[in-house]
Order: C-alpha cells, then structure tokens, then sequence
C-alpha cells in the first residue's frame, strides 16, 4: 500500500467529516481533481493481494526445495506481507471508525 494512497484516502476522510460538521474542508487536506478513492481503495487492496500471492509462492518454492529460493528470502517476503496487510486492516478501521462518524452526525 503506497503512502501517496494512504495520504488520499485521509484527506477525502478529512474533508468528508468537516463537511458533515459543518465545517469548511481544510484545503490543506483537499484532494487532488481526477482522485478515485475507490480506484486508490482498489490498487492498493490488489497490491496487498499481489505480497501475499508472491509471499505464498516463494514459500511454496523454497518447500518444494528450489535451490534458487533460499530462507531469508522467504522470511522477509512473509514479513512484508504481514506488515502490508497489517497496514491494510489498519486503514481499513480507520475508514470504519469515519463511516460511523459521518453517519451518527446530526444533520
């Protein structure tokens, strides 16, 4: 998942909940023109997904005994993929924890 995504998504988040407050959205925190948050959502659930699947391959490389694969390999792939969806669970309160923000405001 890219910083430069992350920093999207937080600032559409941003901006979503001072407009539900009654606030004027801080343009600090305003997004780009042409931003996607559900095509930034989607690349960086596929990027995930893409660790994952080359994690579980050099996994299966390295038991089936490929001498190309060796276990420092393996380990830091499992490590990056764990922190990525790690990452990935985190955002994913966050915009939970946004949701239910903007839906319990008072209009």
């Amino acid at each position: 998942m890219s910083v430069q995504g992350i920093d999207q998504v937080l600032g559409e988040m941003r901006g979503v909940s001072a407009l539900a407050s009654g606030r004027a959205p801080d343009p600090a925190a305003a997004i780009p023109p042409g931003v996607d948050f559900a095509e930034v959502l989607r690349s960086s659930i596929e990027q995930v997904n893409t660790v994952q699947q080359t994690s579980q391959d050099l996994q299966k490389r390295f038991e089936l005994g490929d001498e190309n694969v060796n276990l420092h390999d393996v380990m830091i792939s499992l490590q990056k993929a764990s922190l990525s969806f790690q990452t990935m669970v985190q955002v994913r309160n966050k915009l939970v924890t946004a949701y239910q923000e903007i839906m319990n405001t008072q209009v």
